[in-house]
């Protein structure tokens, strides 16, 4: 991911300026590198490192919207219809 991606990302889902710690901007910063491993996995099935590593972020991701849903539902629904996740 180039920087000025990364920086979209943050500017859109971070809550104050310079925000890129907060949980929606994690899990948005996962997404995007999980699409982007995902579309190399079509083309590279026995890329078994990259598809351990994918498993990786998607659990952790897995995680950062579990705590997510236990501290704020509202921010948990906003971030998963904005992302296209499905849960």
């Amino acid at each position: 991911m180039d920087k000025t991606k990364k920086q979209e990302i943050i500017k859109e889902y971070g809550i104050k300026e310079g925000d890129s710690g907060s949980t929606e901007v994690q899990v948005a910063l996962l997404t995007e590198r999980i699409n982007r491993l995902t579309g190399h996995m079509v083309t590279n099935r026995h890329d078994y490192s990259t598809q351990r590593g994918l498993l990786k972020l998607v659990m952790q991701r897995r995680r950062l919207l579990s705590y997510l849903s236990k501290e704020d539902v509202g921010r948990y629904h906003n971030l998963i219809k904005s992302l296209g996740l499905r849960k």
